[in-house]
């Protein structure tokens, strides 16, 4: 086989490489689901025992004595959005008293988001296929949800109207949320490259606007390899109290149970 190899001058190998890479991670990433079913930490611990993070390993043990399983989403750059907006649904399948708030609050959000001066035709498609999804929270099952959740172009679409709100939340009250952006001279400017796109991480800043806009609080687990066996907690709004909670390790936001 070497023998038959030929080098090409006007190939820039260290390109190909990393496009072989590229596309190795992708096909991995498109192997998993975009939501899992329930995962037991036990599970979860094995990921790291593996690779002998015992840092990670000591931190889940701690956990499960609050918590037992997570539903893994995939690592495509939407999983806050995704974890969020699973979890969010899942939570008025049972809670029926703060569902009629929330439906109010995303129906509004289309109004909101037109007067911003998003194009109207574009943001009406999205809110449509939105709603819609919001709507049957009334009638369907967990598995029904998971198979929403799972369909490639809803879950999309859901994500990126999650990803507008936030945007039209962060421009509405742009001065305050000036002080939290750097490396951009406007806040609009931040929304067009880190918040609307999708594949675009999201950080401290992307949660409180979207708790913010939508009511729903959502506390996040840090896990990460500082001292200690206890995982930090984050609670957006501050002082509030979270029906919802997101496991984040570096990169990566999962839904948690207790």
């Amino acid at each position: 086989m070497a023998d038959d190899f030929q080098f090409d001058p006007e190939l820039n190998y260290d390109e190909a490489t990393l496009e072989q890479q590229r596309q190795i991670e992708k096909d991995i990433a498109d192997a998993q689901p975009l939501i899992s079913d329930r995962i037991g930490l036990d599970q979860v611990i094995k990921e790291y025992t593996a690779g002998e993070d015992q840092v990670f390993v000591r931190k889940i043990e701690e956990m499960k004595s609050t918590y037992k399983c997570v539903r893994k989403t995939r690592a495509d750059g939407n999983c806050f959005f995704r974890a969020y907006g699973y979890a969010c649904f899942e939570n008025f399948l049972t809670d029926k008293a703060d569902y009629k708030r929330f439906h109010e609050v995303c129906d509004k959000t289309k109004d909101d988001l037109i007067t911003l001066g998003f194009p109207q035709f574009t943001i009406e498609d999205f809110h449509t296929n939105f709603m819609e999804a919001v709507t049957k929270l009334e009638t369907i099952d967990q598995e029904e949800l998971i198979s929403m959740f799972n369909d490639q172009g809803l879950s999309d679409y859901l994500v990126v109207y999650l990803r507008l709100i936030v945007s039209g939340l962060l421009q509405k009250e742009h001065e305050f949320y000036a002080n939290f952006i750097e490396g951009y001279a406007t806040v609009k400017d931040f929304c067009g490259h880190e918040v609307e796109p999708m594949g675009k991480e999201s950080d401290h800043i992307h949660i409180t606007a979207l708790t913010q806009a939508l009511g729903v609080p959502v506390q996040v687990l840090y896990m990460d390899h500082s001292e200690g066996s206890k995982c930090n907690l984050h609670v957006f709004p501050e002082d509030s109290k979270p029906s919802i909670t997101l496991l984040y390790r570096p990169g990566h936001y999962d839904v948690l149970y207790s």
